[in-house]
C-alpha cells in the first residue's frame, strides 16, 4: 500500500468510528436506559384516557390524578408513593425549561399558598411551548393537556424526573 492508500484508509476508519458514536448519540430528551420504562409507563397512563374521576380511585371505575401515576408506574414494575404531595419528592427536581417525558409536575390549587394538590406526567414533548402531560382532571376524567396551556401555567409549581 502506498501513502496515500493508507491515509485514505485511516480517514475510512476515523469516519466509521465518528458516525458509530454519533449514532449512539440519543436524539431523545431521556436516558436510554430508562427509556423503555418511560414508554411503559406513558403507554400504561394513557390506556385511562377517559376514565372518570374519582377521589382515591385507582381502577379503571375512577381515579385521581395521583392514582394514576401511582398504578401507571406500578405497570411497568416500579413503585411511587400514592399521594401528589408523597410523589412530589421523589426524584431529581427539574424544570419547565428542561422537561422531558416521563417528568412528573406538580400544581396547586391556590398557587400563592405553594400546597400541592395535583400532579400529571409529561407525556410528548413537541416544541418549547407544546408539552402534553396526562392527568386525571375534575371534570374530565384522565386526558392530556399542554402545559403551557394559560390555567396549567398559571398553578404550576414545580416538576421532577424519577427516571435517572
Amino acid at each position: 500500500m502506498n501513502k496515500n492508500t493508507k491515509l485514505i484508509c485511516l480517514q475510512n476508519v476515523v469516519l466509521v468510528f465518528f458516525i458509530i458514536w454519533l449514532s449512539s448519540c440519543s436524539g431523545s430528551k431521556r436516558h436510554s436506559s430508562s427509556g423503555s420504562q418511560v414508554d411503559e409507563v406513558i403507554k400504561a397512563a394513557r390506556s385511562y384516557t377517559g376514565t372518570p374521576y374519582r377521589y382515591g380511585g385507582t381502577t379503571r371505575a375512577g381515579m385521581d390524578c395521583s392514582g394514576l401515576l401511582q398504578v401507571s408506574f406500578r405497570a411497568a414494575g416500579l413503585d411511587i408513593p400514592r399521594t401528589s404531595k408523597e410523589q412530589s419528592k421523589f426524584g431529581k427536581k427539574s424544570s419547565l425549561a428542561t422537561l422531558q417525558e416521563g417528568d412528573l409536575v406538580f400544581f396547586a390549587a391556590n398557587k400563592g399558598r405553594g400546597k400541592i394538590t395535583h400532579v400529571g406526567m409529561v407525556t410528548e414533548v413537541k416544541g418549547k411551548k407544546d408539552i402534553k402531560f396526562i392527568h386525571a382532571s375534575t371534570k374530565l376524567g384522565v386526558v392530556e393537556n399542554n402545559i403551557f396551556s394559560k390555567y396549567y401555567r398559571a398553578i404550576f409549581i414545580k416538576a421532577t424526573r424519577p427516571f435517572l
